[in-house]
């Protein structure tokens, strides 16, 4: 994006998570004036049952599953960090374009992607294969909603849920919290129910006049949830909406 002027001159952007997505939104920002604020508010470890994942791994190997479910970029690293062979048979379903291109960077296939609503609810409702019939392993975080377990369950299916990783919050610095209190931060991109639930434990109260942007409706859902007043909802579960919406706003204010 190469807006002629800088919209969002002079406003401090929090953007809560770090690695290559936060890099980019960082640089995306900077094209429109903002002074992006990383600090990431969410991280992951490893699942307290290793066994259980390692078993679900193995029966993935054999055969076992018609699908596999994977709803984010941290579930492929898991995938990658233990070496996981797709069957040929197992057909691979990725909740949105940043898992299925996470998916396909690491070596692996895709063959399902919602194409309209990038969500855990738009891959139950659009899901493929109408007869509601098969095995389906869905490795995820220990905290995930059970949106998509129960209702691949309500089709039919034969859902197998396991927890692939945990998510953990992580203290932002002192001086962010505070440039946060004292409203210097115009505006917190908000890009799931984890890290809503990060910054309305860490920051609020918020001022009145920081604007909240939700990457999606699930997480507006979860930012109103956890006691936020939510301001912006991107169209759609990308990076580049996100900003979209905040620029949007930004201009006409």
């Amino acid at each position: 994006m190469s807006p002629p002027h800088k919209p969002l001159a002079g406003w401090r952007v929090l953007v809560p998570r770090g690695g290559k997505w936060g890099d980019g939104v960082a640089a995306s920002l900077r094209s429109f004036g903002a002074i992006p604020v990383i600090a990431p508010m969410i991280n992951f470890a490893s699942t307290e049952n290793e066994a259980a994942l390692a078993g679900a791994f193995a029966r993935l190997e054999s055969g076992s599953f018609d699908w596999i479910v994977v709803t984010s970029a941290t579930t492929v690293d898991v995938l990658v960090s233990q070496q996981v062979s797709m069957p040929e048979k197992t057909r691979v379903a990725a909740v949105g374009e940043t898992t299925a291109a996470a998916l396909v960077l690491a070596g692996y296939r895709v063959d399902y992607v919602p194409e309209s609503d990038n969500s855990a609810r738009g891959l139950v409702k659009n899901w493929p294969d109408a007869a509601g019939s098969g095995r389906v392993l869905i490795p995820h975080s220990d905290i995930a909603e059970p949106t998509i377990v129960a209702g691949l369950a309500t089709l039919g299916l034969d859902v197998e849920y396991v927890a692939a990783y945990r998510t953990v919050g992580v203290p932002v610095a002192e001086h962010v919290a505070e440039d946060v209190a004292n409203g210097r931060v115009r505006a917190i991109l908000v890009t799931s129910g984890s890290v809503a639930r990060q910054i309305a434990e860490q920051l609020a109260p918020l001022p009145a006049d920081t604007v909240v942007a939700c990457i999606g409706p699930r997480t507006a859902f979860d930012a109103r949830d956890a006691g936020l007043t939510v301001h912006l909802i991107a169209e759609t579960r990308s990076a580049d909406s996100l900003v979209e919406a905040l620029v949007e706003h930004a201009a006409k204010n």
